[in-house]
């Protein structure tokens, strides 16, 4: 973007789009336009340069128009810009799949494509329900979510996520065999935690001692879980809590489920959080880092016994019948491979040092003004508001513009501050997003 351009990206007419996940008319009344972006950077409509401390949305992973991935998409437009995937195919998603198979937790070995997490998630939940039909039990169709977290914005997802704000305009289309465990945020125990916090590992016992029973295992399908629900407020996993639900799940014959569309791809400093964990879902979905942002790609990751029971079932035909127009998409396919190299051959899954500055520099904002809580897991964190009386969410929403207009982007997620930036960040970012938030703390109301 020369600066010559920027004059015109400022007069934009901003009356048709009707953006997605925004305050429209709040937006519109003072908007925020990005002209271009490179490594840590946004440059904005009036050319001031502003540092991405989200990954842009937990999905940058690799930093903005790296030249490897720039480069294999333009490469790619050029040679094969679209081949479906139904009952046809082209070299990329096998590529591709057998590159993600190579990194991915233990038995975990096949990948279906799609084109978000949101379609990821969907997909997963019909993987779940067929199988158990193909397995001789066509009774488990519930599945079990949690509060407070998000599984993308489609009906399944929807239904089984826990955000109130997301799902209280379709209460009447969600599907109705959903129940939700209670979420693991325990202010009162566990403030100010470093990590994983100590208390909480027993609220994974519910799925046995009420949702079992309420419903009866031979009902449900899966329990789905983001091992760090993100869009739900940056809530860390108490230590022990996912190992039980593995545990739980095992007894009671029901699919685990981990929502890995923001916890993938280096963000707790392995390829994915069931590494980081030790824990062995039976199925993973995927998106946002695998193509660092660049051109949209989500999946679902299977474990090899699931993928078999579809394979060997018996009559002719397709064995699953579903899938979307551009699942394998050839420039997504090599975005997805370019990044793949920009993080092995950068070692940017594998930042520890960065971690622990990260750390350090979200717990230096204890003690700030209305902050009731820091936590921080690998390059993921988040500082906790306190709420305005009968304003909740302002004061998040204000720390978040004024961090901008200081030339730092964060989320507001309600009251609470997010930070996610990309794993290329150095310990100068780190302290330029956290200088600048605790600068904006001091100001908020």
């Amino acid at each position: 973007m020369n600066a010559r351009d920027l004059p015109a990206m400022s007069n934009v007419n901003l009356q048709h789009y009707w953006m997605p996940f925004t305050d429209n008319r709040r937006f519109k009344a003072k908007p925020r336009l990005v002209a271009s972006a490179k490594d840590m950077y946004f440059t904005t409509a009036e050319g001031k340069q502003v540092l991405d401390g989200l990954a842009t949305l937990w999905c940058v992973n690799a930093g903005h128009t790296r030249p490897r991935i720039v480069e294999a998409i333009r490469k790619q437009a050029g040679e094969l810009d679209f081949a479906s995937s139904f009952a046809l195919g082209h070299p990329l998603p096998f590529q591709l799949a057998e590159r993600i198979a190579a990194i991915a937790p233990r038995g975990m070995h096949q990948v279906f494509f799609t084109n978000s997490g949101s379609e990821a998630v969907d997909t997963a939940l019909k993987m779940a329900v067929a199988y158990h039909r193909l397995r001789g039990q066509g009774t488990r169709t519930r599945f079990i979510g949690r509060e407070r977290s998000y599984h993308g914005v489609n009906i399944g997802g929807t239904s089984i996520s826990g955000v109130a704000a997301n799902r209280k305009a379709y209460s009447g289309m969600l599907l109705p065999g959903v129940d939700h465990l209670r979420h693991t945020h325990d202010p009162s125990r566990n403030s100010f935690s470093r990590g994983q916090p100590a208390h909480g590992a027993e609220l994974a016992n519910e799925l046995e001692e009420r949702i079992v029973p309420l419903h009866d295992a031979s009902n449900i399908a899966a329990l789905i879980v983001d091992p760090v629900s993100a869009s739900g407020g940056v809530l860390i996993p108490p230590k022990g809590y996912l190992q039980r639900l593995r545990e739980i799940c095992t007894r009671h014959g029901i699919l685990l489920v981990f929502d890995e569309v923001i916890t993938g791809w280096g963000r707790l400093g392995a390829p994915f959080a069931a590494q980081h964990f030790g824990v062995e879902p039976d199925l993973i979905t995927f998106a946002k880092g695998i193509t660092s942002g660049a051109v949209p790609l989500g999946g679902v990751l299977v474990r090899g016994s699931i993928y078999e029971t579809f394979m060997q079932a018996q009559g002719a035909g397709m064995e699953f019948f579903h899938g979307y127009t551009y699942s394998g998409h050839p420039l997504a396919c090599a975005a997805a491979l370019a990044a793949l190299d920009t993080y092995d051959q950068e070692g940017l899954f594998s930042k520890t040092q960065l971690a622990a500055h990260f750390e350090a520099g979200v717990h230096s904002l204890k003690g700030l003004p209305h902050v009731v809580d820091c936590r921080n897991l690998g390059l993921i964190g988040a500082v906790e508001l306190a709420p305005r009386p009968n304003a909740p969410g302002e004061r998040g929403y204000e720390t978040f513009e004024k961090c901008w207009e200081r030339g730092v982007f964060v989320r507001p997620v309600g009251d609470s501050v997010a930070f996610c930036p990309p794993l290329i960040a150095e310990n100068r970012h780190l302290d330029q997003i956290f200088g600048t938030v605790a600068e904006v703390l001091k100001t908020v109301n």
